[in-house]
């Protein structure tokens, strides 16, 4: 697929006339319960974002340290991945869950798990209690974040359905900066609580899906795709239309839906793990899925999200006061460019998002490699200074793609019937890079300082290449018609007839009236 691989839709989707100008999000009482619920399902990335700058603010706490005999090398490397190996261990079971038991359950089973875990994280006494706290923590969170950004994208109002599922992913750094501040805070308590405090509260996202997860809507595709066509279009038409099932809006959604998995169903009867590389549509899917997970993770980010004590010792700053309140400051920064982003993508478009933020990162991280070798050859102050504000500059860059659209970007670009698993394993090869990252970062920092950020240039540049060839525009389009782009003009085809059918029905109905907003 070459730079030419852009397939937009133009300004509307093919139900933009449908839409009802006058139902906002802020003035329609229905949209606004569903986005309370959507909220609740975005939590489960604060959660994560909460786990990497608490374990982030952790290493620089010598409470922590202390009492855990100053880990370095391997075993700080295992603390900080054996979440992700816990995640690992989850990824088998996890699409079966979601699938076969619904979106809920899956979320509810995983929101429990963690907070067991986090209890006994709290309550550790020795670095194997710890251990075994994190890998619960990752296999909990495996249930809850395979199935969350999926009910997401398929309960969203269609017209903000790129914006949340995209905020999702950016929500990681509201949970960071909860992290990074409980740390901070926490710092001057001379005892063990200095770090149990920051752990307790990492539950708190938890204890509130446990509570309430049971309340949110199921996904309409589940339940078309489990043969509860009634509750399906019931629960569209009460979020979507009031309450209306005739709603021209909701009755082309449920046909289109159910379009979609009819011909999902007659391509693979039985989908498999196979079913991800059975087709060139899938495979296309696959390779560039693989990519997004392992470049969001490799783009030299890692190196501050997980070890940012380490990058600051290379500059010489070694005051943890200090340490702590730049990692404060720094997920605020983050958390605002990616809600920005996450507003702006289906204004702007994927691809240039995408491009934006690589060619971004290539200069400032090339800027942040070459003022950390000056100070390190001449311990100028200045250089060091500068390594920070690039850091900033750097992840300005990294959040308008990478951190909003990884997520809303794989899950819309997946169809119905191999989400789930398609979706696993976008998070498995997220788990592998980290993992990876976990391990040797810490290594290769101690071992050339500076100069391991060469390798991440180099790998930038290549992660600029593939993008441009590789990403396909998806702006303006229905999940059902994004899916389709990948499988050949036919099928794209075969589901707008489908749901086009219900439209023309309703068309003369329909051409000039709309419901009234409710308030």
């Amino acid at each position: 697929m070459g730079a030419g691989a852009v397939a937009n839709s133009g300004a509307t989707t093919a139900y933009g006339h449908l839409l009802d100008p006058n139902r906002k999000w802020y003035n329609n009482r229905r949209i606004i319960y569903l986005n309370f619920w959507i909220l609740l399902l975005l939590i489960t990335s604060s959660t994560n974002g909460y786990d990497g700058s608490m374990m982030n603010g952790l290493q620089s706490l010598t409470q922590w340290a202390g009492y855990f005999n100053y880990p370095t090398g391997g075993r700080l490397g295992l603390l900080n991945a054996i979440q992700n190996i816990g995640s690992l261990a989850a990824y088998p079971m996890s699409p079966y869950v979601a699938d076969g038991l619904g979106r809920r359950t899956s979320i509810f089973l995983g929101a429990t798990i963690m907070c067991v875990a986090t209890a006994i994280q709290t309550a550790s006494t020795s670095v194997g209690m710890f251990i075994g706290a994190r890998f619960l923590i990752g296999f909990g969170l495996t249930f809850a974040a395979t199935a969350a950004p999926m009910l997401v994208t398929e309960i969203s109002y269609p017209t903000y359905r790129a914006p949340l599922t995209s905020t999702y992913n950016s929500l990681w750094y509201s949970g960071a900066i909860v992290a990074a501040w409980a740390t901070y805070g926490s710092f001057k308590i001379q005892n063990t609580w200095a770090w149990r405090l920051p752990s307790v509260l990492q539950a708190l996202p938890s204890v509130i899906q446990v509570s309430l997860i049971w309340f949110a809507p199921e996904s309409p595709r589940w339940l078309i795709n489990k043969g509860r066509h009634a509750q399906a279009l019931k629960t569209l038409a009460y979020y979507h239309a009031d309450g209306n099932e005739e709603d021209p809006l909701v009755k082309y959604e449920f046909e289109e839906i159910k379009a979609a998995i009819d011909l999902d169903r007659q391509v693979a009867s039985s989908v498999g793990w196979k079913t991800l590389f059975a087709t060139p549509g899938n495979r296309k899917r696959m390779n560039i899925i693989i990519a997004l997970a392992f470049f969001s993770q490799w783009s030299g980010n890692g190196l501050v999200s997980y070890y940012l004590n380490k990058v600051f010792n290379t500059i010489g700053i070694t005051d943890p006061t200090i340490q702590l309140l730049i990692n404060g400051i720094l997920q605020i920064w983050n958390l605002f460019w990616a809600l920005l982003a996450s507003s702006l993508v289906d204004k702007i478009g994927r691809r240039i998002l995408f491009m934006t933020s690589v060619i971004g990162m290539i200069v400032f991280f090339t800027l942040q490699t070459a003022c950390s070798a000056v100070f390190a050859n001449t311990g100028n102050k200045a250089a060091a200074n500068s390594v920070i504000a690039f850091i900033f500059l750097f992840y300005g860059f990294y959040d308008l793609a990478f951190t909003p659209l990884i997520v809303s970007y794989t899950v819309e670009i997946l169809p119905y019937q191999i989400r789930a698993k398609g979706f696993t394993v976008f998070n498995f090869a997220i788990s592998l890079s980290l993992i990876f990252n976990q391990y040797v970062n810490p290594v290769a920092l101690d071992a050339i300082g500076w100069k391991y950020y060469i390798v991440y240039v180099a790998w930038l540049c290549f992660e600029a290449v593939f993008l441009w060839f590789f990403v396909v525009e998806t702006k303006n389009r229905t999940l059902e018609e994004t899916a389709a782009l990948f499988d050949g003009d036919e099928a794209a085809e075969q589901i707008a007839a489908a749901a086009h059918a219900v439209d023309s029905d309703k068309d003369e109905k329909s051409s000039g009236s709309f419901h009234e907003t409710k308030a």
